[in-house]
């Protein structure tokens, strides 16, 4: 956590959910708020894992407002795991208490890219600023397509040697979409080593949306 990192706890539909918002510097206007989802409950996934952090900082040099949260049964968040479908519900909750109105951004790593993926679906009306899809979880959920009208606005990353999740299983889900994919050369699942790269592949797409 940085300086600016405050801890919070929002009411979820099975509990509470242990947050952190992360702002921008003082006197920076935020542009918005974005939302990021981590990995699988199941496997050591929390709002503190590496790629999750790195989002939240490439979304506050970009100006936002990043809030990061553990799903229900990780950490001190409520409830228990409910293999994406409750999940979805808690993303749900914290972009009503966090962000109920303005500009929304929204993203998410491995299985909080499954799971991000349905909440674009579901929050179509808001019209997302921007998507951010990072080692997306294709090869072992069923990601929601990205409509064609948010393309623009969604950046998708995969590393090339990611064995967690191979990137012939995101193109795969891509493909029909016809939905391009930034692949990382020699990166595997968690970017080990290429972290700055990621965030500023991100940043660089926060900027042009």
């Amino acid at each position: 956590m940085n300086a600016l990192t405050q801890k919070i706890s929002l009411t979820g539909p099975a509990g509470a959910l242990e947050a952190l918002l992360d702002l921008p510097p003082e006197g920076v206007a935020p542009r918005g708020t974005a939302v990021i989802a981590h990995p699988h409950p199941l496997f050591g996934g929390t709002m503190d894992n590496k790629v999750v952090q790195t989002l939240a900082r490439a979304f506050v040099l970009s100006g936002w407002r990043a809030v990061r949260f553990n799903f229900r049964g990780v950490g001190a968040s409520e409830g228990a795991y409910d293999e994406g479908r409750g999940e979805l519900q808690d993303l749900l909750a914290v972009v009503g208490h966090s962000a109920p109105d303005g500009p929304l951004a929204l993203a998410g790593f491995s299985f909080g890219a499954f799971v991000t993926s349905h909440a674009v679906a579901a929050l179509a009306a808001r019209d997302p600023q921007a998507v951010v899809l990072v080692g997306t979880a294709a090869s072992r959920f069923t990601v929601a397509p990205i409509g064609p009208d948010l393309h623009e606005r969604t950046l998708v990353l995969h590393g090339e040697a990611d064995d967690t999740v191979p990137l012939a299983d995101a193109m795969a889900w891509a493909r029909p979409q016809t939905l391009p994919i930034t692949v990382v050369p020699g990166g595997g699942h968690f970017f080990h080593g290429q972290l700055p790269l990621l965030r500023s592949l991100v940043v660089r797409h926060l900027r042009a949306v």
